[in-house]
């Protein structure tokens, strides 16, 4: 009947939190498929099949001359993780558990601990799919060497955090209009298919099409990318500043919006999905 109040220190509050958030991870991991390794080898496997397309692509079109001298296959992996990492980290946070979820309904559960897991999770399978690759292309095929391998696996993150960024916004939306936060979340991804640069480098685009990818934080992250894994490419036209700074903008529109939402969240919301 009666019971006393444990007060709990910020690091007994913060050891909880990271803990919550490890389990919801771990639940995310598991919600393609119950067996984490089938999950992992389909997301290794749909890779291994970008690869394999745009290798033939390049070939057959006799576009291999517009790679960067050095490694091929580095060249097209380098431009390949990120895009997926990028893509991905959209979609997984935009598909998170929001306000009116039955999650929500367990005390120590929030649509914040729900956003951070739905992006880890994307960034595990993402990390995990980059490193089997990369030791499988190494042991069976041909030594991977990377330039600067640390400002690689930064613009790396780079590409997943402005991914996230994205996928904030998009979360932000979907109550709100969930068929134009759906089209738009779609456009988007097809748009990069080709927007962030991963057939091709800054330096030998024309100024008058430069523009048109330029305003894509991933095209810049890609681009800076590949400065770092390849000595002899030096990016003129992208930087790394820029998808920081986007990223950390709406980021802060995501939050903003996602508070806005929540505070006004309705039951009905989730009643015809």
């Amino acid at each position: 009947m009666f019971r006393t109040e444990e007060r709990r220190s910020h690091f007994r509050t913060a050891i909880g939190l990271s803990e919550l958030i490890y389990f919801s991870t771990v639940r995310q991991v598991r919600r393609t498929h119950r067996n984490a390794f089938v999950g992992l080898a389909s997301n290794v496997m749909q890779t291994v099949i970008f690869v394999a397309a745009f290798y033939l692509m390049f070939s057959i079109l006799g576009m291999r001359g517009n790679a960067i001298r050095g490694d091929f296959i580095l060249y097209l992996l380098s431009g390949i993780f990120l895009f997926l990492t990028h893509t991905k980290a959209v979609t997984a946070v935009m598909a998170s558990e929001g306000p009116t979820s039955a999650m929500m309904k367990h005390a120590p559960m929030n649509t914040a601990i729900a956003i951070a897991s739905a992006a880890l999770a994307s960034l595990y399978l993402q990390v995990l799919s980059a490193a089997l690759i990369l030791f499988a292309v190494h042991v069976i095929w041909h030594p991977i060497e990377f330039y600067k391998p640390i400002p690689t696996v930064g613009m790396f993150l780079l590409a997943w955090f402005t991914g996230v960024a994205v996928g904030m916004v998009l979360l932000a939306m979907k109550p709100w209009f969930p068929g134009f936060a759906q089209t738009l979340a779609m456009v988007y991804s097809r748009a990069n298919m080709i927007a962030s640069g991963k057939m091709f480098v800054a330096n030998m685009m024309p100024g008058y099409i430069l523009a048109f990818f330029d305003w894509n934080p991933l095209f810049h992250a890609i681009d800076q990318a590949r400065g770092f894994a390849f000595i002899n490419y030096n990016p003129h036209f992208s930087s790394v500043s820029y998808p920081l700074l986007v990223g950390v903008i709406l980021i802060m529109i995501g939050l903003m919006g996602e508070f806005y939402t929540r505070k006004h969240a309705s039951i009905s919301w989730s009643a015809g999905r």
